[in-house]
């Protein structure tokens, strides 16, 4: 009878086999999800300092770029701290978390818990994983939810911070990251003036920036609850500009360039405000420049118009994108970068109003589904990321 081989044997063969450690590291772990990785950087002290640098971070967030083009995901989180914590915990202690979800359903990927050192009610923007928050203390944190890390910015460099407004960018030519700060005076002030810090995160400290060149632009914060939309390497925010002898006020869009450093005004579409407008709001819709308006129609009761920059910076490529209607009284919660816009219905026919979040597709106008958000919440944008993994001055949760 012939002899069946030994398992043994086996074994053995298949320990001749050998993969050289460059081979792993730049095509096999710079392709895995970030958990993964975070896990092999135990095996040995060789793939621990492999897995590090920038590198392979920037690598890896190339790999993820390229296998998630389609499926974005958003990450969100309820605009009062004190609903923050998860009602599925088991325990008898509740931990702050926000909600990981598919971008164009909002359907739940994950939880994602909240470090308990990082106390903050806004979220200032994405950018590549990276996310930028800060409280109504002025205290601002970096935060990457993926590998568990953040680090709190230094003070500002400024003096009486007044009327602050945020933003947060990533800036390709130096692969950096940027915080934008600006306290200015209030809006309807017979004398404007703005004081402007950036944070860079190579250098870990703010600088003061050149201030707009004309004194009679008031740079606003009426975005809430969206971030400052990062464009075509810009942030942009609501201005009023005052002209003429009479004082005359009209609203522009002020951009700054993330690699000059100078600021630009971009003019709104033709006819997009008039009395009826309520409030507007600047968005990033597919990667470009988007401009809202929320006002009062004769029916139904108000609306939202869209209008989308097709071609950056250039006043005549403004195209209105869609008209939304809406028959209760109704709050933009979210605009999302694929287009769908998380609108808060309230119910004022009743004597304790209650609210209902809807997703709407701008393309179809129709109602998607319930993204199960019972509360005010900000959303930004996510993808799961390295990014911080080689800081300095990072604490770990």
């Amino acid at each position: 009878m012939r002899e069946q081989p030994r398992p043994q044997q086996q074994i053995l063969r298949q320990r001749d086999i050998y993969l050289p450690d460059d081979l792993v590291i730049n095509n096999i772990l710079t392709r895995l999800p970030v958990k993964s990785v975070m896990r092999f950087r135990c095996v040995c002290k060789s793939w621990y300092s492999s897995i590090k640098p920038s590198d392979f971070i920037d690598t890896h967030l190339s790999n993820y770029k390229d296998s998630h083009d389609i499926n974005g995901y958003v990450i969100h989180m309820p605009s009062v701290r004190n609903t923050f914590f998860s009602s599925s915990s088991s325990s008898n202690t509740s931990i702050p978390v926000c909600t990981v979800a598919f971008d164009r359903t909002f359907d739940k990927i994950s939880d994602v818990r909240i470090p308990s050192d990082v106390n903050f009610n806004q979220i200032v923007g994405s950018c590549n994983g990276l996310l930028c928050v800060a409280n109504s203390d002025n205290v601002i944190y970096l935060w990457n939810p993926s590998i568990r890390k953040f680090k709190r910015l230094p003070d500002t460099s400024l003096g009486r911070l007044v009327n602050v407004t945020l933003g947060f960018a990533y800036h390709p030519e130096n692969n950096d990251y940027k915080v934008v700060r600006i306290s200015s005076t209030p809006f309807g002030a017979p004398v404007s003036y703005h004081e402007i810090e950036v944070y860079t995160l190579s250098s870990d400290s703010w600088r003061r920036v050149e201030t707009p060149s004309t004194t009679n632009v008031i740079l606003y914060d009426k975005n809430f609850p969206l971030p400052i939309p990062l464009v075509n390497g810009a942030l942009h925010w609501m201005s009023c500009i005052t002209e003429g002898e009479k004082s005359r006020k009209s609203r522009t869009i002020m951009a700054f360039d993330v690699n000059s450093e100078k600021f630009r005004k971009l003019a709104l579409p033709h006819g997009s405000i008039d009395e009826n407008t309520f409030q507007t709001f600047l968005a990033s819709f597919k990667g470009k420049l988007a401009f809202i308006t929320w006002e009062r129609s004769e029916q139904p009761r108000t609306q939202y118009s869209i209008w989308v920059m097709k071609e950056y910076g250039v006043f005549k490529s403004w195209n209105k994108l869609c008209v939304v209607p809406f028959e209760r009284v109704s709050h933009c919660s979210a605009f999302t970068e694929n287009g769908s816009l998380l609108v808060c219905y309230i119910n004022d026919q009743e004597e304790k109003p209650d609210f209902k979040f809807v997703l709407v597709d701008t393309e179809t106008l129709h109602e998607k589904k319930d993204p199960d958000i019972q509360q005010h919440s900000y959303v930004a944008t996510f993808m799961e990321s390295l990014v911080l993994l080689d800081g300095t001055n990072m604490v770990a949760y």
